[in-house]
Order: structure tokens, then sequence, then C-alpha cells
């Protein structure tokens, strides 16, 4: 916070939304895995939804502010044409 003349000056800082998809993964033991499809590189988890979700918006928020940090772009995430297909593919090795 600046001081001028005696008044106290607050320092605004530019606030942008920005939107992702995320996916909220339930895990064998109760937890709640988090996947960004747009950023694969964060990694999180809840041990509830709720946590879950205050986990993901924590990191989503750390990752773009190192990316304004560090001077890179905030990508933003293209829609899928339609709606995603949830497959499971089976292998024998």
């Amino acid at each position: 916070m600046k001081v001028e003349s005696g008044k106290h000056e607050l320092d605004r800082t530019r606030r942008d939304s920005y939107h992702y998809t995320v996916y909220f993964e339930p895990q064998p033991d109760g937890t709640f895995a988090v996947v960004f499809p747009m950023f694969p590189e964060i990694v999180t988890f809840g041990r509830t939804l709720a946590e879950a979700r205050a986990m993901a918006r924590d990191a989503l928020r750390c990752h773009l502010e190192g990316l304004r940090k560090d001077g890179a772009g905030i990508p933003t995430e293209t829609p899928p044409a339609g709606s995603p297909i949830r497959e499971e593919v089976v292998i024998a090795i």
C-alpha cells in the first residue's frame, strides 16, 4: 500500500477471469484427483470434493500467476467441437 500526503492509496492490480475445464476423478481411497486437460502439469487432489475444488482453484491460480510472472502468455481453452466421448480401452499383454 502506498502512502501519499497522509492518505492511503490502494495498489490496484489488474484482475482477469479465466475459465478452464477441470475433472474431479474419484480415487479408490475416497479422495479426488484433479485433472485440467489444458494443463497436464497441474497435479493436485483433495480428501473431499469440496477440498479438491479449493485445491483446483489454488493450483490453477498459482500456475497462471507463474505464467504471467515469467512473461508467458496465458492460453485460452478452446471448447471441444462436441461432447467428449468417454471410453475404456482394454489391452492384453
